[in-house]
């Protein structure tokens, strides 16, 4: 469990933790900050994935797990000609810098769209995508909402 799970802390919290890490240059640490500072303002999702092996058509490399990284996921929303619609969302891996193919991790996930993914809840398969083929399958373990508004300023 980190900070700040058990009990949501204002976003001021987030902001000057990260300020902190900036000053004494802790990259990983004050991108950390400034991605718990985005749930707070837009709520999260956290999954357990499972990204295919390189031998099962997974990736060849391990993904960045710094919150850079913003596959394609496949969550049961359908595009206006019927085809199956991917959506956009930032991936942080807890407690790992990156993630290798084969590999499971708990992770969580920052939509580029939130209110597409109002839908899901926990125990929902979300897939993977970089490009169409299908990278790994994730799910859905909790679904935390965005703060009270006071927390947010």
């Amino acid at each position: 469990m980190e900070i700040g799970d058990s009990c949501p802390l204002p976003l001021h919290f987030w902001s000057l933790l990260s300020e902190a890490a900036q000053q004494m240059m802790l990259e990983r640490s004050a991108r950390w900050c400034d991605w718990r500072a985005g749930e707070v303002r837009h709520g999260t999702f956290r999954a357990r994935l499972s990204l295919l092996r390189t031998e099962e058509g997974g990736r060849r490399t391990a993904l960045s797990g710094d919150g850079r990284l913003k596959p394609l996921w496949g969550i049961g929303n359908r595009a206006p000609d019927g085809e199956r619609a991917v959506n956009v969302a930032r991936l942080w891996v807890e407690r790992a810098p990156w993630m290798a193919p084969g590999e499971s991790a708990t992770v969580r996930l920052a939509p580029l769209g939130p209110e597409q993914w109002r839908r899901l809840q926990p125990g929902d398969v979300i897939t993977m995508h970089e490009g169409r083929p299908v990278l790994g399958t994730a799910t859905v373990i909790e679904i935390r909402p965005p703060a009270d508004p006071d927390l947010a300023r």
